[in-house]
């Protein structure tokens, strides 16, 4: 089994994180792709993060249809920071035998090193860095340089098509009234607003 793994915050899931999952589902031969929105990432304890199963709510919304495709909320549930080490090893034993897929922005690489046990995490998985919109995809030799000969070595370096979306941009337009249409899936802009996920002010 190929399995890969998917993290963010997905605040919230817009077309971009689909075209991305979609891609390395089709280019890495997935069978299975989960996405796991995070519960506490520690790189994102500066800001104010939505709750967890409202973000994994909109995702179920997102991905329905498309049995290919599981949210997977076990970073939520955790107590405490989520580091992907603890995933992945929870991963690994639940799947034993299969082949996991650690996808990541090419633009993290660079943080790698400082992760909890980088390589135990290369050691879990193959880490499959994607080109950012708009930015082009790093070479081998420069994700050597950022993290290490042997971290690089673990690592796949994959392109998907431009789709420049960003969170934070869908969040700042729901708080200024204005709609979300062709960024995010139309049940999750629906929900966005029966829900007050984002309010002005």
């Amino acid at each position: 089994m190929r399995l890969g793994i998917l993290g963010g915050t997905f605040d919230p899931v817009h077309y971009g994180h689909l075209l991305m999952a979609e891609t390395c589902r089709q280019q890495l031969k997935l069978n299975e792709l989960r996405l796991i929105p995070a519960g506490s990432p520690p790189h994102k304890s500066d800001r104010s993060i939505t709750d967890g199963h409202t973000r994994a709510d909109m995702l179920q919304l997102a991905i329905s249809g498309y049995p290919e495709f599981i949210v997977d909320r076990r970073e939520i549930r955790r107590k405490g920071p989520s580091y992907t080490v603890d995933t992945l090893t929870e991963l690994a034993s639940e799947f034993d035998g299969a082949e996991l897929f650690f996808i990541v922005g090419a633009d993290s690489l660079r943080d790698l090193p400082t992760w909890r046990e980088p390589m135990k995490i290369a050691s879990l998985a193959k880490i499959v860095a994607v080109n950012r919109p708009g930015a082009p995809t790093p070479t081998l030799q420069q994700a050597a340089e950022w993290v290490g000969e042997e971290l690089a070595s673990r690592i796949e370096l994959l392109t998907m098509p431009g789709c420049d979306l960003s969170a934070t941009e869908l969040r700042r337009r729901v708080r200024e009234g204005l709609g979300l249409r062709f960024m995010t899936p139309k049940a999750v802009e629906a929900f966005i607003g029966q829900h007050n996920v984002y309010p002005a002010g």
